[in-house]
């Protein structure tokens, strides 16, 4: 059943799905979560710089972390630059081919590419023509 974010409500982008889960199938999820959070963390597959979706870290902690690394630089002597990005939206409108060749062009190698790629598939790629956008 989709649930109504923000926008326009007759946008199905702005809804989210929402599904009642039996409770099996809700016991099954937290025993294969469990396992496959035990095998990540025993293999430390996961570097420990990685705060999102970790148990006992937030944007919070990652804030932390990071803000301790650049002051260390800066008792250093080293320079430091930060970019920040919100690219939450910033896809919707371009034309993911054509971003692709031009970062690959820029020197971006082929793990960030591959992440980007497949980071870009999941979003909803919309054509501007003449001014009116179209999904």
């Amino acid at each position: 059943m989709p649930i109504y974010k923000k926008g326009q409500k007759e946008d199905p982008g702005n809804c989210r799905p929402v599904s009642l889960t039996l409770v099996p199938g809700k016991v099954m999820e937290q025993i294969i979560l469990s396992a496959n959070t035990r095998h990540v963390q025993d293999n430390h597959v996961i570097r420990p710089s990685q705060h999102g979706f970790m148990k006992g870290r937030s944007y919070l902690t990652n804030l932390i972390s990071f803000y301790d690394k650049m002051t260390c630089l800066v008792d250093e002597g080293k320079a430091v630059d930060v970019v920040y990005l919100d690219i939450s939206k910033a896809f919707d409108t371009i034309s993911h081919s054509i971003l692709l060749k031009k970062l690959a062009a820029h020197g971006l190698d082929g793990h960030a590419l591959h992440w980007v790629k497949n980071w870009l598939d999941g979003q909803a790629q919309r054509v501007v023509a003449n001014g009116v956008q179209s999904s």
